[in-house]
């Protein structure tokens, strides 16, 4: 008897590992199927407290929207930005002039442009102001409720709940969001950027 107690209750751990994987599977799909069209979802992955979106639309690519120079992003969002220009070098060996506007709270956003799409590109941001407003509308501080809203149509409150971390990363995932959830309310959002720039 004492031989079979441990044995059932391991037996009992993976079952419950199997129901929680087989639960974040059940999850994924059926986000997958909320989703909003505008954002062309290909998958969705839930991994512990993270949900990753694979989206074909430009809102991964371009979250402030489509800018030909730092100049008309700045005039457009009508916030003051401390501005910094400067090279940067990535990845391999090439260097490229990089422009950095920064907020007074720390919020900072590194653009450059491309030669190849003649738009802004990002490289990285940390946003913690939620007075910078992404091209889709999701600014730092907005309930998690309407973070999601943004992306999936509507989605049972029980499959966020335990989300602190929601990922919309470019089909390539070579671009993406990262939103970071404290509570029940957005705290920063992170872009990242993996492409190998010009």
């Amino acid at each position: 008897m004492k031989k079979i107690l441990p044995f059932a209750a391991l037996l009992l751990v993976v079952f419950a590992t199997n129901a929680q994987q087989v639960s974040s599977k059940a999850k994924a799909v059926r986000m997958l199927a909320y989703a909003r069209p505008e954002y062309q979802v290909k998958d969705v992955k839930v991994y512990a407290d993270t949900m990753t979106v694979f989206s074909l639309a430009d809102y991964p690519i371009y979250p402030l929207g489509k800018w030909n120079n730092v100049e008309q992003f700045i005039t457009n969002n009508q916030l003051l930005w401390y501005r910094e220009s400067g090279y940067k070098r990535f990845y391999d060996t090439m260097t490229v002039a990089v422009n950095t506007l920064k907020r007074l709270d720390g919020t900072n956003i590194n653009v450059y442009r491309s030669i190849w799409t003649d738009k802004l590109e990002m490289i990285y941001a940390k946003i913690t102001d939620s007075a910078v407003v992404l091209d889709n509308g999701i600014r730092v501080g907005m309930s998690k409720e309407d973070v999601f809203k943004v992306v999936f149509k509507s989605y049972p409150k029980s499959y966020t709940n335990e989300i602190n971390v929601l990922k919309v990363i470019a089909g390539a995932a070579e671009v993406g969001e990262i939103y970071t959830f404290k509570g029940n309310h957005l705290r920063h959002i992170q872009i990242v950027s993996k492409y190998k720039y010009y």
